[in-house]
């Protein structure tokens, strides 16, 4: 339920989602990579499906469970994870920290959320203060009042209003506008014309009318409600921009002052709501998508205040569903968990619970799960790695023959100024103004977007806090912000498969250091390649390097518009043109390191029957090894800027010539791609 609104730029910079297991803390024995039989299907040839002959057993081995739309390695390892986060959130909570303390907070927060008996008494009362607010609107000025106070709570109704960083003033943070506002995941399930489409659309109608239900109406009502709901849910769809003009940072850029958003949106009382949030004016907001902002502003003028009340009413019972008793949470699973996703059962409680709340206290977890599970010679093992990556992205861009010279001066600058953090933050946060109970789960968790939202606030109009983490070290993933021009490593990443402590460097930088160079890579995608390096968003490329450039990524684009995920339905190239640059260049930039570490020497040693090469390889596709339910792979198709992982892996690997010579793959096989039609960009 939180929301954490960094920028559009650095989420869908981020590697993917997981959690995963340092070491066995019983016995302290580090976890060594293996490729055998068992894990792999030796049947398959290399050369025509890589990533079944690299996963298969593991996916025979791992069939998914029902509370889950997807399990790979990334999620195999999530769930020790959450044993580990669960192990000292229940100790923290067995101390009995005094009031006010982090352990008292932590230990209210977990107890709050699993004291079901006291959550189905209270049924949907704690949210009735927030109905009575918005079934009392007599007018617009209580709407505007109402909206912001919605907003403050993290409940976005229409919009998120957050801080960031200028994108051309990257060191100074302003106010930001993002579109939101609808309850299914994307604009296109409102719009698109086709079965799968309408058959999710009939039960969103349906979980909004169950929704109506539960709160008191008849089920005629609920029925007229949905139906409300979903018209004015409709028009902001329609007024929406696409995942791919999201990916433009410059059709994003919209900075004005006030004066200028009540030009653009003059029906909106913009003062009125600003004075809702409680904050000073801000000089410069940076309005994302200017015409669905106008949208909503003449919707606010001739909508119904009716219709408003019935939005927002189901704004607040759908974001505050799976925290309110169980015949609510379970209406928020049948559409989001099943419909959607197609999940056959709930995850059990204890994981929802501990999820918010190492979400409302994420550092202050952190800091616990370092000093638990984080060995000091991982961070300085990746040090060494990142600056071995450094070097070798440093070669590849000299050996680019299609770059002109006054270029690549300009990208070994960016890349020679690229900032790194590795493991925790070097101050951690403070959450001595957050209040929380053993009183009311629910409560805790509007407490926390209170206290988040306030925290966001109070950097509008400073200067950017160069120290400051978006993720948490008890993450599993890692991200490139193209505004501060740095990469990020959380603790929990630094593990198997990802990176292993005690394993061989061709595993190593087949993974982790594949990693490293997917997240270096991101500053040069076509994206990120937009910032220079000092962050701002500023061309520093030749207009015939631009050219090339794009000319070498559509043919990446092309490839993976070829992949069929389902039937008739095929993988969306340009939407996810950044991640698969990131991979392919990732996997280059890795190889180029590994190689040099040899320094000259060649590794005639083989480990499980494979040669150092291949196990490079190996580890990478490893990586990726996951199944999915067919409804999972058409909403991430969808909504999701990575590929599928069997395309992470089939679709980087036919690209190099590397691949070929490592497994042997003769130009008969059906991966092969002729050199003149591969993507070669960095």
């Amino acid at each position: 339920m939180k929301l954490y609104h960094i920028g559009l730029s650095v989420i869908a910079a981020c590697l993917t989602l997981g959690a995963c297991q340092v070491t066995n803390k019983e016995t302290k024995t580090l976890i060594k990579p293996e490729f055998t039989e068992n894990d792999m299907d030796l049947s398959v040839d290399p050369g025509s499906d890589f990533y079944e002959y690299a996963n298969g057993g593991w996916r025979k081995q791992h069939p998914l469970p029902d509370d889950k739309s997807r399990f790979g390695s990334f999620d195999l390892l999530a769930e020790d994870n959450k044993k580990m986060v669960r192990s000292i959130i229940e100790n923290a909570a067995a101390e009995k920290g005094e009031k006010g303390s982090i352990n008292q907070k932590i230990g209210d927060f977990y107890a709050a959320g699993m004291d079901l008996e006291k959550i189905n008494q209270a049924g949907f009362t704690p949210i009735q203060p927030l109905l009575d607010k918005i079934n009392g609107i007599s007018n617009r000025d209580e709407l505007t009042q109402l909206i912001a106070y919605l907003q403050k709570n993290q409940l976005t109704p229409l919009f998120h209003f957050y801080s960031t960083a200028d994108q051309k003033n990257s060191k100074m943070t302003i106010a930001g506008i993002y579109q939101s506002g609808l309850g299914m995941p994307d604009r296109d399930y409102y719009l698109e014309d086709n079965e799968a489409s309408e058959k999710l659309r009939q039960a969103y109608k349906t979980y909004l009318t169950t929704l109506f239900t539960l709160v008191g109406n008849d089920a005629q009502t609920a029925s007229e409600l949905a139906e409300e709901v979903f018209a004015f849910e409709t028009k902001l769809a329609e007024a929406s921009n696409s995942r791919l003009d999201n990916r433009d940072p410059h059709k994003t850029y919209n900075k004005m002052g006030l004066a200028g958003l009540s030009e653009i949106a003059p029906e909106f009382q913009w003062s009125n709501y600003i004075g809702g949030l409680e904050i000073n004016t801000p000089a410069e907001i940076n309005v994302s998508q200017p015409q669905f902002i106008a949208a909503v502003a003449d919707m606010y003028a001739k909508e119904e205040l009716s219709t408003w009340k019935s939005f927002l009413n189901s704004v607040v019972l759908r974001k505050t569903a799976s925290a309110l008793s169980e015949d609510f949470v379970n209406a928020n699973f049948a559409f989001y968990g099943e419909a959607m996703s197609g999940k056959k059962e709930q995850e059990p409680r204890w994981k929802t619970v501990l999820d918010n709340t190492n979400g409302a206290l994420g550092e202050a977890v952190g800091q616990l799960f370092v000093a638990e599970y984080f060995p000091p010679a991982a961070k300085k093992r990746m040090d060494d790695l990142v600056e071995n990556l450094r070097v070798g992205f440093g070669m590849r861009i000299d050996q680019l023959e299609w770059m002109s010279d006054e270029t690549k001066k300009a990208a070994h600058e960016k890349l020679a100024a690229i900032r790194v953090k590795i493991g925790y933050p070097s101050k951690w946060r403070d959450y001595l103004g957050l209040e929380i109970s053993n009183e009311s789960y629910l409560a805790n968790i509007l407490s926390s977007n209170r206290f988040d939202f306030a925290f966001n606030m109070a950097k509008i109009g400073q200067a950017v806090d160069q120290e400051e983490w978006h993720m948490t070290p008890q993450t599993v993933n890692a991200y490139y912000n193209p505004v501060a021009n740095e990469i990020v490593f959380p603790a929990a990443i630094l593990q198997p498969p990802f990176f292993y402590l005690d394993g061989d460097d061709a595993v190593n930088y087949g993974a982790i250091g594949v990693v490293i160079g997917h997240e270096m890579t991101h500053g040069f995608d076509d994206k990120g390649r937009l910032y220079a390096k000092d962050g701002n968003l500023n061309n520093w490329w030749t207009e015939e390097d631009v050219k090339k450039f794009n000319e070498r990524t559509q043919i990446l684009v092309n490839q993976y518009n070829a992949f069929e995920v389902l039937p008739g339905q095929f993988a969306d190239g340009e939407l996810s043109l950044g991640e698969n640059i990131a991979d392919l260049g990732g996997l280059c930039i890795s190889y180029q390191a590994y190689q040099n570490s040899l320094n000259g020497k060649e590794n005639t040693t083989k480990i499980d029957g494979f040669s150092d090469y291949q196990r490079f390889f190996l580890a990478y596709s490893r990586v990726w090894a996951q199944n999915v339910r067919d409804k999972e792979i058409a909403r991430l198709t969808k909504v999701d800027v990575h590929s599928l992982g069997d395309n992470r892996v089939n679709g980087p690997l036919p690209n190099m010539e590397e691949f070929y010579a490592a497994f042997n793959i003769e130009e008969k096989s059906p991966m092969y791609i002729a050199p003149e039609n591969r993507a070669s960009i960095w």
